[in-house]
């Protein structure tokens, strides 16, 4: 017994002959004809009764269709609970995020995103670190700046703008940098991978690269924040770190009218990733809040 054979049956019963039947199934006469034939011949049971005229339904007919409406209904049913699932972000959703940026931007998202996609689990790994997705198990990151990984299948969500910033003390006790090329004359609080010593500013239109040296290094950026209304020196750090402590004066910004340029903020996954329904609807749902947020 064939599922394509019940349905014919179930219609040509509801339409008590084979020609209306046909019309509504968009197939010929005979063809719904020999398969109802064939349904009774491999249940050995006569289901209909044929005249010239329309087609009367035997007891045993009637009792098929019956049972023939229940099953197709749990088979549409069955369906549309598996198209549904196949459309709605499920599973463990593993993701990597900045210190900094996971604790003061992601933190207040993921419960937003969790309540609408009560199928998805999250584990987030919040850490300055840049992971091996691949063999840390991970499913996607965040990343800000330049992207060294070819490999990695990366999405921009949003622009980060970047903040020159002392301390009042830090002003009031030395004459503090009126242009990027005067930093060199200050000690500067280090953001950033090892090695990395230039500070990109647009100068007349240009952007330039300016060489900085400071006492204090760290790939973390609230280590640097502190350190600068701590009143160590000059700190260049992603706006998101320092709008607190410029908003209630612990730092002042410098240099505004020269523009660091802005660093981008990616989501990445793997290539074999690139498909899932969960980290697409993840990071559709980021730059749409991203988008939104102020100072990002």
């Amino acid at each position: 017994m064939q599922l394509d054979d019940l349905r014919i049956f179930v219609v040509t019963v509801e339409a008590r002959n084979f020609t209306a039947a046909a019309d509504r199934l968009q197939l010929s006469k005979q063809f719904v004809s020999r398969r109802v034939m064939a349904l009774e011949a491999g249940l050995g049971v006569r289901l209909l009764v044929r005249n010239t005229r329309k087609l009367t339904v035997t007891d045993l007919g009637q009792e098929l269709y019956e049972r023939a409406k229940r099953i197709l209904a749990e088979v549409t049913d069955a369906e549309q609970a598996m198209s549904l699932r196949r459309s709605q972000p499920r599973g463990l959703l593993r993701v990597s995020a900045p210190m900094s940026f996971g604790t003061t931007h992601l933190s207040p998202l993921v419960a937003d995103f969790m309540r609408g996609n009560s199928e998805v689990r999250v584990d987030i790994e919040l850490s300055d670190r840049v992971v091996d997705l691949i063999g840390d198990g991970f499913d996607m990151a965040l990343r800000i700046g330049t992207l060294s990984d070819s490999t990695l299948i990366a999405q921009k969500l949003a622009e980060i703008r970047m903040v020159t910033c002392c301390s009042p003390a830090y002003r009031a006790a030395r004459r503090p940098p009126a242009t990027p090329e005067d930093l060199i004359r200050h000690p500067c609080l280090l953001y950033g991978q090892e090695g990395r010593t230039g500070w990109e500013f647009v100068i007349d239109g240009v952007k330039r690269a300016i060489e900085v040296r400071g006492p204090l290094r760290a790939n973390n950026g609230e280590v640097i924040r502190d350190a600068a209304i701590a009143g160590l020196g000059v700190a260049l750090l992603p706006e998101f770190i320092v709008s607190a402590a410029i908003a209630n004066g612990e730092l002042i910004e410098l240099l505004d009218v020269f523009a660091a340029p802005a660093l981008a903020l990616y989501a990445v996954c793997p290539q074999h990733r690139e498909s899932s329904l969960t980290i697409r609807a993840f990071t559709q749902f980021l730059r749409q809040r991203f988008a939104r947020a102020l100072g990002i």
